[in-house]
């Protein structure tokens, strides 16, 4: 099931983020100070064709994922890509330290036998080795991760069917997390020795990762996103679906839509923030993060940043990966500097490229 044969190189991987709104997929080389762009694509995908990031009409997908395929490099060959909602399991179990990675992957099937609601035969699992326990030395803390096999077998035949192969399954919000590399710049002192939360408002979900010296410790989503602003500007003022969208995209707005629509929202995207901050802080035995990043196609709405670092004393920005080690050509650099921050998720997966994995 899983190997113990690590690689000093992987393979160049495009990065390929399936979203229920658009499929963004970002190809990165590295640099002597970053990363470059290779290329890049966000193709919309039809409405209702991914729920709770599972693939429900795959023609859809596979119609936008063609067209993400037409604006690659012809030699692009493997893609990372990445699974997450209800059928995404993970957690952190301790291990003897003096177990071979064998005898770890034998114990690992005993452990997600009793973890996992679901036959072993239904689902995926991996583990990584992260650091030694701190209260308790002769132990490794270990990530367990599980996922419906079916939801994995939905994007590998996918990317097939275009011709690229799956290098990578990641989960999402450890993607959102390591993503942290090209924007940690942007944040005073690199954040070196801080807490930082990556929030990612996508149209459906909103996925966290919060980062402490550089790893993932802590992911949660939260079924809300932008697509609950685009219905409140739907019902208030009359529109289609395509004409709130483009409205909201656009700011052609009434003047008092701040009040009616936007305030509204933004409330309860902050109640959304606090109350996962809290359950982070509560399970890490943390007061606080020290710094939150805001990334997805919702979070550069009007004053949304200072309206947190207002409510809940937390240093707020938007991430802006430019200001970081990513770089591009210079027209590539101003098309994309709006929306960048869109491709966070799509970025963590392309890095995947550069670190260190086993087949």
């Amino acid at each position: 099931m899983l190997s113990n044969l690590w690689k000093r190189q992987a393979p160049q991987m495009v990065g390929i983020d399936i979203g229920s709104h658009e499929v963004k997929a970002i190809l990165l080389s590295k640099t002597a100070d970053g990363y470059k762009i290779v290329s890049h694509a966000a193709v919309p995908v039809k409405k209702g064709a991914v729920n709770d990031h599972e693939i429900r009409d795959a023609d859809a997908v596979l119609e936008s994922l063609r067209l993400i395929k037409r604006s690659l490099p012809k030699a692009t060959k493997y893609a990372a890509v990445a699974v997450s909602g209800s059928a995404v399991m993970t957690k952190v179990i301790y291990m003897d330290a003096a177990l071979s990675e064998e005898e770890m992957e034998t114990q690992i099937e005993i452990e997600a036998d009793n973890l996992i609601p679901y036959s072993l035969d239904e689902v995926s699992i991996d583990f990584e080795t992260l650091n030694v326990n701190t209260t308790d030395p002769s132990k490794v803390d270990v990530l367990l991760s599980a996922c419906r096999t079916e939801n994995i077998d939905a994007r590998v035949d996918s990317l097939d069917d275009i011709n690229l192969e799956a290098k990578v399954v990641d989960i999402e919000g450890y993607a959102l997390g390591r993503s942290f590399e090209l924007i940690a710049a942007q944040l005073p002192n690199a954040a070196e020795g801080k807490v930082v939360a990556l929030v990612d408002i996508g149209a459906n979900m909103t996925t966290f990762s919060v980062v402490e010296n550089g790893e993932t410790s802590f992911i949660r989503e939260q079924a809300f996103g932008g697509e609950q602003f685009t219905q409140s500007i739907l019902s208030f003022y009359g529109m289609s679906h395509e004409q709130a969208e483009k409205a909201k995209l656009e700011g052609d707005l009434p003047r008092n839509y701040m009040f009616e629509v936007l305030s509204p929202f933004q409330t309860q995207l902050l109640q959304q923030i606090k109350r996962t901050l809290q359950i982070y802080c509560t399970s890490s035995g943390k007061d606080k993060v020290d710094h939150i990043v805001l990334c997805g196609g919702t979070s550069k709405l009007e004053g949304m940043a200072n309206l947190l670092t207002n409510e809940l004393g937390v240093h707020a920005i938007i991430a802006d990966p430019f200001l970081g080690c990513l770089h591009a050509d210079e027209d590539v650099k101003n098309r994309l500097q709006p929306n960048i921050n869109k491709y966070m998720v799509a970025c963590g997966l392309a890095l995947r490229s550069y670190s260190q994995w086993r087949t």
